[in-house]
């Protein structure tokens, strides 16, 4: 029996640290590392931080524009990272944030949910400003394969605030319209379910949200975007011990040297432990 995604999550924060760390190989990133914009950089920049900290850091989250953009080669290499980051016991986010309807839904869903699928990842962000059961497909398709979804609700961009703190006409929020369905989704569910949402780190006091979804909350926002993990417990209240929080040019701009990805990577994890009391 395939465990759930949330129950796989826990214990791999539980046991390498609460950690994701994103892997964004974008034009600028690459060149700080003297490395060529194109597929043989692209190789490069991933298979190094894979080798690195696949077998210590609890989440991975590759952003998958940054290798589409590269075409089918670019997104080979992202099907091999993704196969080697698993088997090394890192679970992998994929950073698609897919949304649509339907028959076109269900495709986005198996790409990234079907366990037979190449780019088969153990969650998937997703977009639900199509409403909410616009994204059942992808809900279905990852209960069936133990995966998770990470639902965009209240986003660290500025110009997210005008849709996600938007005012319905029973007088809640479409951001916290989304959490309460995914409170809904994960009920029950044990140590936690495998529905979560996008809560940025650096949105500061989030008390008028009920961010206790029983579900983890993906926070990007850690590092170069401003906010510590000494943040996390004002932001989060309650529900900061199911936060995953995200680093990405934090821990990636200590390479190519793969031992000062690795130090920095561990060095986010003990902050974020200690922040979190886990």
């Amino acid at each position: 029996m395939t465990l759930s995604f949330g129950t796989r999550l826990r214990s791999a924060m539980d046991e390498r640290g609460p950690l994701c760390v994103g892997i964004d190989p974008h034009a600028a990133l690459l060149d700080s590392w003297g490395l060529t914009d194109d597929i043989a950089g692209l190789e490069r920049f991933t298979f190094t931080v894979v080798e690195a900290l696949a077998d210590s850091v609890a989440v991975f989250k590759p952003q998958s524009a940054f290798f589409e953009r590269f075409g089918s080669r670019g997104i080979a290499v992202l099907e091999q990272a993704v196969a080697e980051l698993r088997a090394a016991g890192g679970l992998v986010v994929m950073d698609a944030k897919r949304g649509d309807i339907g028959s076109t839904m269900a495709a986005y869903a198996e790409t990234f949910l079907r366990k037979d699928s190449p780019l088969f990842s153990d969650a998937l962000t997703v977009s639900p400003y199509l409403g909410y059961g616009s994204l059942k497909p992808a809900v279905d398709l990852a209960r069936e394969s133990g995966a998770g979804l990470f639902v965009l609700a209240l986003t660290s961009n500025p110009e997210g605030s005008e849709v996600q703190r938007a005012v319905r006409e029973d007088g809640r929020t479409i951001g916290a319209t989304m959490l309460a369905h995914l409170a809904e989704e994960n009920a029950g569910e044990t140590p936690m379910g495998s529905f979560g949402a996008v809560v940025g780190a650096t949105l500061g006091d989030l008390s008028s949200f009920d961010l206790d979804i029983n579900g983890p909350l993906l926070a990007p926002g850690i590092g170069a975007q401003g906010a510590t993990p000494a943040d996390l417990p004002a932001v989060f209240g309650a529900a900061v011990g199911n936060v995953v929080p995200n680093v990405s040019r934090g821990v990636l701009r200590h390479g190519p040297d793969a031992a000062a990805l690795r130090d920095s990577a561990h060095r986010y994890a003990d902050e974020i432990r200690a922040a979190v009391g886990g």
